[in-house]
C-alpha cells in the first residue's frame, strides 16, 4: 500500500486550489505561466538538462510585474505542503498504520529486554523533561498565515470523515476561503517583533496546543502505564515542564531589558490566570454533586461566605478559587498595562491552586465516584503541576563577559583593582570570600549617587533586581554563554547576591567552542571540589552544551566528538562526586546546529547523559512543527518521553577503543580542513558575502535580536543561525559538510573502512552523523549553487566556489559507498517523499532568489519596493521548502 497516497491527495488538493485563486485574481494565461515553471522545475529534478535551461530562461524572462506573484505562488505553495505534511503525520491513515504509539513501543521493547518491571516503573518516576522554547529568528511565517494554517488543518482532518456531501462542500468552501484570505495578505511582516511580541507568541503557542495537548499526553501515558505495568502516574506527576528563553535571552540581544524580562514575567502569570480561570470555571459548571468527604465539608466551613453551600461543596470550593483568580487577573492586568488597581494579587503560589483542586480529586475518589475526578478535574489538576501560575518558568542568559565587565566596574570603584585583569586563582579568591561575607559589597542606593555604572553594567545589576522579585519557581536556570572558567559561575551566583536573590537560581555554563568544549569537565571538577559551592548547588547541577558555535567554531564533525566527549566527562565526573547533572542542549533545528530527528539525537547520546534529566531547546520554526497542533504536540512529547525512557533503561555501547581513536582522527582531520577555509582562505569571507543573501537577510524581519554579536564585525561575529540560514538559501548547505569528507577519507585511505562501516552498524552517536550527512546531501543541490556563482560571484572567486561544489560532490559519494546505498536516504522513505515534494516548488525560487539578487546589487541595494519584497518572499519560501533552516 502506499502510505503516502493520502499526502500527495492533501497537496494536491491545496495546490488545485491555490491555482483556483491565482486565476481569479490574474488570470489563466498567469496561472499557465506557474503550472510551465512547475512543470519545468519537476522535469529538471528528473534530470532533463534542457528543461533546466528552458526553467532559469522562463524565469530570467518574467517582468517586473510578474517576478513577485510567481515568488508568491511558489511560496505559498510550500507553506501549504507543509500544512498537508504536518496534518499527514497526524491524520487517520498514518495513526492506525503506526499502531499503539511510541509509549507502547518502548514499554514493548523494555519488556522483549527483559527490563525489570521494577527498574521501569523507578524510570517513569524519575522522568524529568525540560522543553525550552526559545525565539530564535528562524520563524519567517506570521502569525497570521500560522493561524489560517491551524485552521486549514482542521478542514483536513473533517474531510478524513465520512461525511454527507453537503458537509463535504461547505468544508471545501471554508478551504479555499482560507488559502484565498492567504493570498491577498502579506506573507513578510512589516516591523521586526519586539521582545515581548516573541514572548506572545510563545504564550500563544501554550494556549492554543500545549494547554489541550500535555493533559492528553499525560492521559495516553498513564493509561498505558496501568495497562503494561499496573500503575498510575501520582497526581503531582511532571514528566514534562516547558520552559522559555523569550523575554530572558539578553545575550547579544540589547532590546532584552530588565523591564522586559519583568513585563513578560507579568504576562506569563496573567496568561497562566486566564487559562486556569477558564479551566476552574467549567469546573464549577460539572462538579455539581452533593457527596464528599468531612474534609471537604470543614474547608468550606473555613470559607466564611461558603458556609450556606454545603449542598454543592464542590462548586463552594472552586467558587472561591475563580473569584481569588478573577481578582488576581484584574491586579495583574493593571500591572501590566502601567495602570492603579483595588484589585488584590491573590494568587501568588502555585500551592493556592493545587490544594482546593487536590481536594475535590481526594473527596470525589472516597466517595466512589472516580470517573468524575479522573475527568476535567485531574485534566486541571495535571496543567497545574506542569505550569504553575508562571505558564512558562523563564530561563536568564547572559554573556560572560557582560558579568566580568560589571564585577570590574565594582571593584576599580572600591579601589580593589580591575576584576578582569586577574589571574582565576585570584578572582575565585575574591568571589568565594565576597560571597562567603555578610556585608554588602555593592554600594547600596542611599550612597551611591557619585557611583555611576555604565549603562551596560547598570542592565546586569537591574536583571538580577527583577529576579529577586519573584519567587524562585518564576525562573528555570541562569546560563552563561561564552563560559570558560569556574569564575564565570560563580560571579553570576555574587551578582545575584548582592541585588538581593535570596534562593540558589541554578546557574549552568555555557560550552560553546571547541576550547571550550574540551575543557568543560575540568571546570565543573573545580567547581565541585569548592565546598561552598557544594552546599549552593544541592546536589545539583547543569551544564549546557552548545551545538550552533561548536560547529560554526570547527565543523560538524569535530564538534559533535566535542560534545560527546565533554558530555561523558561530564556524566562520569558527577557520577562519582553523587551529582545529579541535567546536561542542557542547546540545539537548533537546522543540521548544522545539532537539529535532526529527536529520538535518534537522544539515543545517540553517551551512556547516561539522560539520567538527571533532559533540558534541550526547541527553536524558531521547529515550536511549529513539533508542538503548533495539539495532536502533533502530544505526538512530539510521547516521542522524547519514550526516547529518553529507552536511553536511560537500555542505554547505548560505549563506543570500543579503535572507535574513539578513529573518532579523534577525523576529528584532527575535519577541523584543521574546515577551519583552513573559513579562517585562513583569504576569498572565503568574500565569497560567503557574494554567493549567499547573507547581507539582505538583515532586511528580513525575523526576529528582535540583531544577526550579530557585534554590528561592526566581520563573519566570526556573525551568530550561528544567520550563518546557517544564509548557506542553506543558496542550497549550499556548507556548515554542515564542510571538512567531514575529508576526516572520513583520512581513515578509509588508512585502510579503516571496514572499522567505520562496524562503527555506523554498532554506535548510534556515529551513524547519527552519518544519516545527518545524508539528510543535508538531500536538501543540497550543485547545479543551483552553481547558479548563484555563476550571477553573483566574482571571476576571480569563483574557482572556490567550484572548489566547495566539488568537496560536496566528493562527500556525497563518499556516504554513499560507506552507507553502501545506491541513493541518499534509500532507508528513509517518508523524509525522501517529503523533501521530493518541495523541490518542484523551491527551486524555482532559488533562481528567482539568484537573479533578484543579482539586480539588488547592480543596483547596490536599491530595489523597486515590488521587487525587494519579491527577494524577501523568495527567502521566507526557501526556508519553508528547506523546513530546518536555523
Amino acid at each position: 500500500m502506499d502510505n503516502h497516497a493520502p499526502l500527495r491527495a492533501n497537496v494536491g488538493l491545496l495546490g488545485q486550489l491555490l491555482g483556483d485563486t491565482i486565476k481569479d485574481h490574474h488570470g489563466q494565461a498567469f496561472l499557465d505561466k506557474v503550472e510551465t515553471i512547475r512543470q519545468l522545475a519537476k522535469s529538471a529534478r528528473q534530470g532533463n538538462g534542457d528543461d533546466q535551461q528552458r526553467l532559469i530562461d522562463t524565469l530570467k524572462q518574467l517582468s517586473d510585474d510578474e517576478l513577485l506573484p510567481v515568488a508568491r505562488a511558489f511560496n505559498q505553495f510550500l507553506n501549504l505542503a507543509n500544512v498537508a505534511e504536518q496534518f499527514h503525520t497526524v491524520s487517520r491513515h498514518t495513526q492506525q498504520a503506526a499502531g499503539a504509539g511510541p509509549i507502547h513501543q518502548v514499554f514493548e521493547h523494555l519488556k522483549d529486554a527483559q527490563v525489570c518491571e521494577e527498574q521501569i516503573k523507578a524510570a517513569v518516576a524519575d522522568l524529568d523533561i525540560d522543553l525550552v522554547l526559545t525565539a530564535h529568528p528562524t520563524e519567517v511565517t506570521r502569525r497570521t498565515f500560522i493561524h489560517k494554517h491551524v485552521q486549514l488543518n482542521d478542514c483536513l482532518a473533517a474531510l478524513e470523515l465520512d461525511l454527507p456531501d453537503a458537509e463535504k462542500a461547505n468544508l471545501l468552501t471554508r478551504v479555499e476561503q482560507l488559502i484565498t484570505q492567504a493570498w491577498h495578505s502579506n506573507e513578510i511582516r512589516t516591523q521586526r517583533p519586539t521582545p515581548v511580541d516573541e514572548a506572545r507568541w510563545g504564550f500563544a503557542v501554550i494556549e492554543n496546543s500545549l494547554w489541550p495537548a500535555l493533559p492528553q499526553f499525560m492521559r495516553q501515558f498513564d493509561q498505558q502505564l496501568q495497562a503494561q505495568l499496573g500503575v498510575n502516574l501520582p497526581l503531582d506527576a511532571a514528566p514534562v515542564r516547558f520552559t522559555s528563553w523569550m523575554g530572558g535571552d539578553r545575550d547579544g540581544n540589547p532590546f532584552v531589558t530588565a523591564k522586559v524580562t519583568q513585563e513578560v514575567l507579568l504576562l506569563g502569570r496573567w496568561m497562566a490566570s486566564s487559562l486556569f480561570l477558564t479551566d476552574i470555571q467549567e469546573l464549577v459548571s460539572e462538579l455539581s454533586m452533593s457527596q464528599a468527604t468531612d474534609e471537604l465539608h470543614q474547608a468550606i466551613q473555613n470559607l466564611p461566605k461558603m458556609r450556606g453551600e454545603s449542598n454543592e461543596p464542590y462548586r463552594a470550593i472552586l467558587r472561591k478559587l475563580r473569584e481569588d483568580l478573577r481578582e488576581t487577573l484584574t491586579h495583574l492586568n493593571a500591572q501590566v498595562q502601567g495602570q492603579r488597581t483595588d484589585a488584590q494579587d491573590l494568587i501568588t503560589t502555585t500551592e493556592q491552586l493545587r490544594q482546593p483542586l487536590e481536594l475535590c480529586y481526594r473527596s470525589l475518589q472516597a466517595c466512589g465516584l472516580t470517573k468524575i475526578a479522573d475527568g476535567l478535574l485531574l485534566d486541571v489538576i495535571r496543567k497545574v503541576a506542569c505550569f504553575g501560575i508562571h505558564l512558562l518558568k523563564l530561563d536568564i542568559r547572559q554573556d560572560g563577559e557582560r558579568h566580568t565587565q560589571a564585577l570590574s566596574e565594582i571593584t576599580d570603584y572600591l579601589g580593589l583593582g580591575h576584576y578582569g585583569d586577574w589571574s582565576e586563582a585570584d578572582k575565585q579568591q575574591f568571589l568565594l570570600n565576597e560571597l562567603q561575607s555578610r556585608r554588602p559589597l555593592l554600594p547600596r542606593h542611599s550612597a551611591i549617587s557619585h557611583w555611576q555604572p555604565s549603562a551596560d553594567t547598570q542592565e546586569v545589576l537591574d536583571t538580577c533586581c527583577v529576579i529577586a522579585k519573584h519567587p524562585a519557581d518564576a525562573f528555570g536556570i541562569y546560563t552563561i554563554s561564552m563560559a570558560g572558567a569556574p569564575s564565570d559561575v560563580l560571579a553570576v551566583q555574587l551578582l545575584l547576591k548582592e541585588c538581593g536573590v535570596n534562593f540558589p537560581m541554578p546557574v549552568a555554563p555555557l560550552f560553546e567552542t571547541l576550547e571550550d568544549l574540551n575543557n568543560g569537565a575540568e571546570v565543573i571538577e573545580q567547581l565541585y571540589a569548592l565546598p561552598w559551592y557544594r552546599n549552593y548547588m544541592q546536589g545539583r547541577q547543569y551544564v549546557m552544551i552548545g551545538y550552533s558555535d561548536s560547529s560554526k567554531d570547527a565543523g560538524m564533525m569535530a564538534a559533535g566528538w566535542a560534545q560527546y566527549s565533554a558530555m561523558e566527562k561530564l556524566v562520569a565526573i558527577s557520577d562519582r562526586e553523587h551529582i545529579k547533572l541535567t546536561l542542557f542542549h542547546g540545539r537548533g533545528g537546522s543540521l548544522g546546529r545539532g537539529g535532526g530527528p529527536a529520538r535518534e539525537a537522544i539515543l545517540a547520546q553517551p551512556p547516561g547523559s539522560t539520567l538527571g534529566g533532559l533540558r534541550v531547546t526547541e527553536q524558531g520554526e521547529m515550536i511549529r512543527f513539533k508542538f503548533g497542533l495539539p495532536k502533533v504536540a502530544i505526538d512530539s512529547l510521547a516521542l522524547y518521553a519514550s526516547a529518553v525512557l529507552e536511553a536511560n533503561l537500555l542505554p547505548p555501547p560505549e563506543p570500543e577503543p579503535e572507535w574513539r581513536a578513529l573518532m579523534d582522527t577525523m576529528s584532527d582531520v575535519s577541523c584543521t580542513h574546515y577551519r583552513s577555509l573559513i579562517r585562513e582562505e583569504p576569498d572565503f569571507v568574500p565569497y560567503f558575502r557574494a554567493a549567499t543573501p547573507e547581507l539582505e537577510l538583515g532586511k528580513l524581519p525575523l526576529g528582535s535580536r540583531p544577526a550579530k554579536r557585534n554590528p561592526n564585525g566581520g563573519v566570526e561575529s556573525l551568530r550561528a543561525i544567520p550563518w546557517i540560514f544564509a548557506w542553506t538559501q543558496n542550497r549550499l548547505m556548507l556548515p554542515a559538510w564542510l571538512g567531514a569528507h575529508k576526516g572520513l577519507e583520512a581513515v578509509i585511505n588508512a585502510g579503516d573502512k571496514e572499522t567505520l562501516m562496524a562503527m555506523n552498524e554498532g554506535w548510534p552517536f556515529f551513524r547519527a552523523r552519518l544519516d545527518m550527512l545524508e539528510m543535508v546531501f538531500l536538501k543540497a543541490d550543485i547545479s543551483l549553487a552553481a547558479y548563484y556563482d555563476s550571477l553573483l560571484v566574482s571571476n576571480e572567486l569563483k574557482p572556490l566556489g567550484k572548489r566547495l561544489r566539488d568537496e560536496l560532490r566528493d562527500s556525497m559519494t563518499l556516504i554513499l559507498q560507506l552507507k553502501e546505498e545506491a541513493e541518499l536516504l534509500s532507508n528513509e522513505p517518508w523524509i525522501k517523499e517529503s523533501i521530493k515534494l518541495r523541490n518542484p516548488y523551491t527551486d524555482p525560487l532559488n533562481v528567482l532568489q539568484a537573479e533578484l539578487l543579482n539586480r539588488s546589487r547592480q543596483h547596490e541595494g536599491e530595489l523597486h519596493p515590488l521587487l525587494d519584497q519579491a527577494l524577501m518572499v523568495t527567502i521566507a519560501g526557501i526556508a519553508a521548502g528547506m523546513r530546518n533552516t536555523g
